[in-house]
C-alpha cells in the first residue's frame, strides 16, 4: 500500500453532516455498531436522529431518551478548533484504512497533528508501563527500524514501552491513541511528548468527547484503536492481565499479526509475552522478524466501509415491528452471548426485522454487544 493511497479514497462530509454524525454518536446508547445500523437503516444521520426516541421507547426504555443537541455538537466542534484538531468520519479521506475494516470502528475520530500519518500502514508497539531498560531499548529499536521502513508506529502514550516507541519514531512518524479527549491526555508527564508528536510528523487520535477525563474502563477502547489501526502489534514485556494483552487479543480478533518478545520466566513483566508465544504469536528477537512478516500485508488496498450517506436520501421512519416480534427476540436472548444469525434462525424473523429489533433494545440500554458480533440481554426478563 503506497503512502497515502488509502487516505485518498472516500467522500468528505459536509459541515451539516458532520454535526449530525457527532450528535448521533454522542446520543444515549449509540455506540459504533448502533451508529452503523442506524445509518444503514435510515440513510442519513439526520433521519436517524429523528427516529431515536421512538426506537428507544419501542425497545422498552424506562426513562426519557436524550438526543445530543445541535448546540452540543457545535460546542465540541469549536473545542476541536481551539485545540487545533479536526473530526474525520469513517468514509472520509484521511480515516485510517485498516481501522475502517474492524467491526464497530469509531464513526468519527478526533485528530490533531499531521493528518497524513493516518494514511500510512501502521505497526503497533505496546508493553509494560514499568519497563526494564532492555525492554525499552528493544522497543525503541523496533520503532526506529519500522519507521525507516515506512511504517507509522502506533501506541498508547503510556509510560514505559509506549513512551520508548513514540520517542524513537518522532522523526519518522508516530500515532498516539488516547483514552480520554484530545484535550485530556494521560499520563500528565507525557504531555510534552504529545506536543512533540503533534508538532512533527505524528498524530494524536481519540474517539472520546473533548473534555472527557479518561477512566479505567476507557483504556480497553484505546487499546482497541491501537489494534484496529495497525496491521500488526508487537508486545514488548507484558505481565499477566495487562492492558497490552488486551491489545494483543484485539489484534488477533481483527486478523492482525501479533508479535511477542520472549523474556526471562523469572521476570513477571515477561509472563504475558511468553504466554502469547505459547498461543502462537510470532517470536520476535529482531526488527527483521516484524518487517519480514508485515511486508506482504502493506501491499494491499483496503475497501471502503458501508457507513456512508447517499446523496438525496429522503426521510425515513422506523419500520413496523410488532410486540410479538419483540417478545420473541427477548425470549430468544439471555445473559449468554449468541450470534445474530442464530437469533434469526431461532425466531424465524427476517434478518432486517431482527437487526431493527436488536437496535431498539440497544438504544433502550437492554442489549450488550460482544466481540465477534455476539449479543446478549443486559438482564433476563
Amino acid at each position: 500500500m503506497s503512502e497515502g493511497s488509502a487516505g485518498r479514497t472516500g467522500v468528505a462530509l459536509t459541515e451539516r453532516q458532520k454535526i449530525s454524525w457527532l450528535r448521533l454518536i454522542r446520543s444515549d446508547n449509540v455506540g459504533p455498531i448502533a451508529f452503523r445500523d442506524l445509518i444503514n437503516h435510515f440513510g442519513t444521520a439526520e433521519n436517524a436522529l429523528d427516529a431515536l426516541p421512538e426506537l428507544s421507547r419501542r425497545g422498552g426504555t424506562k426513562q426519557a431518551y436524550r438526543v445530543a443537541t445541535v448546540s452540543e455538537a457545535e460546542r465540541e466542534l469549536e473545542a476541536a478548533r481551539r485545540c487545533g484538531a479536526v473530526f474525520i468520519g469513517i468514509g472520509e479521506p484521511g480515516y485510517p484504512a485498516a481501522l475502517r475494516q474492524i467491526d464497530g470502528a469509531p464513526p468519527l475520530l478526533a485528530m490533531k497533528g499531521d493528518l497524513k500519518a493516518a494514511t500510512r500502514p501502521s505497526l503497533g508497539i505496546v508493553g509494560s508501563r514499568n519497563a526494564s531498560v532492555s525492554g525499552a531499548k528493544f522497543a525503541a529499536m523496533i520503532a526506529r527500524d519500522a519507521g525507516r521502513a515506512g511504517y507509522i508506529v502506533t501506541s498508547g502514550l503510556a509510560r514505559g514501552i509506549d513512551t520508548a516507541a513514540h520517542r524513537a519514531s518522532l522523526e519518522t512518524g508516530t500515532i498516539a491513541a488516547l483514552a480520554g479527549g484530545l484535550d485530556r491526555p494521560y499520563p500528565p508527564e507525557n504531555i510534552g511528548l504529545l506536543d512533540e508528536i503533534t508538532a512533527g510528523r505524528g498524530l494524536a487520535i481519540s474517539e472520546m468527547p473533548f473534555g472527557w477525563e479518561p477512566r479505567a474502563r476507557d483504556f480497553p477502547r484505546r487499546n482497541r484503536l491501537i489494534a484496529g489501526i495497525s496491521l500488526g502489534v508487537a508486545v514488548v514485556e507484558a505481565a499477566h492481565r495487562s492492558g497490552s494483552l488486551i491489545t494483543a487479543r484485539y489484534a488477533a480478533d481483527f486478523g492482525r499479526l501479533v508479535f511477542a518478545v520472549p523474556g526471562s520466566p523469572l521476570d513477571p513483566r515477561c509472563h504475558g509475552t511468553n504466554d502469547l508465544l505459547k498461543q502462537g504469536a510470532i517470536v520476535t528477537t529482531s526488527a527483521d522478524d516484524v518487517l519480514e512478516a508485515m511486508a506482504p500485508l502493506s501491499q494491499f488496498e483496503l475497501p471502503l466501509p458501508s457507513v456512508r450517506e447517499p446523496e438525496g436520501q429522503t426521510q425515513s421512519s422506523p419500520a413496523a415491528t410488532s410486540d410479538n416480534d419483540r417478545a420473541a427476540i427477548v425470549h430468544a436472548l439471555g445473559p449468554t452471548p449468541v450470534e445474530t444469525d442464530d437469533v434469526v434462525r431461532h425466531t424465524g424473523l427476517s434478518p432486517a426485522q431482527v437487526y431493527l429489533l436488536l437496535l431498539e433494545l440497544d438504544l433502550a440500554g437492554r442489549l450488550d454487544r460482544h466481540a465477534g458480533g455476539l449479543v446478549s440481554l443486559t438482564s433476563v426478563e
